[in-house]
């Protein structure tokens, strides 16, 4: 029986894929690292404005401003652009949450069932507490949840 012979200058198949596998993992991974190194970069040149922190707010219940009684269940956190710890020296949570009411106070039924509504109420939110309370640095308001009942 006449012998193989192997040429060592011939990569074997399994080593190519081993080398293949390598390779897809150096690339993904340089590839990640570019990604994330970027993200950061892209959030400091933002002019430091990146959210820091959220503020978890009690559950708010209440009437709208329906004539039919209609009541709203709504859980809201607040991204702000400061520690958490500031936050609570930065503005009572009682301001915070009676900007927040007067706001929620006046809106209809019909108008929050839809996505422009909500996306209306939260803009409208971040404006009244602009308003009253700057100093809080709110950038983004998030619904962790939502009922309108009739």
């Amino acid at each position: 029986m006449p012998e193989k012979k192997t040429d060592s200058a011939t990569p074997q198949p399994r080593r190519l894929g081993i080398l293949a596998i390598l390779l897809t993992l150096a690339l993904g991974g340089a590839g990640f690292w570019l990604y994330a190194n970027r993200s950061s970069e892209s959030a400091q040149a933002s002019g430091g404005n990146a959210t820091h922190s959220t503020l978890h707010l009690d559950t708010f219940v209440l009437n709208l401003a329906d004539a039919d009684r209609a009541y709203l269940r709504v859980g809201i956190d607040l991204a702000i652009n400061q520690d958490s710890k500031h936050a609570a020296e930065a503005a009572p949570v009682s301001q915070v949450r009676d900007a927040i009411l007067d706001v929620l106070s006046q809106a209809k039924a019909d108008e929050l069932l839809s996505s422009a509504g909500k996306k209306k109420l939260k803009q409208d939110i971040v404006r009244a507490l602009h308003e009253r309370v700057p100093q809080l640095g709110v950038e983004e308001v998030y619904f962790t949840e939502f009922l309108v009942q009739r």
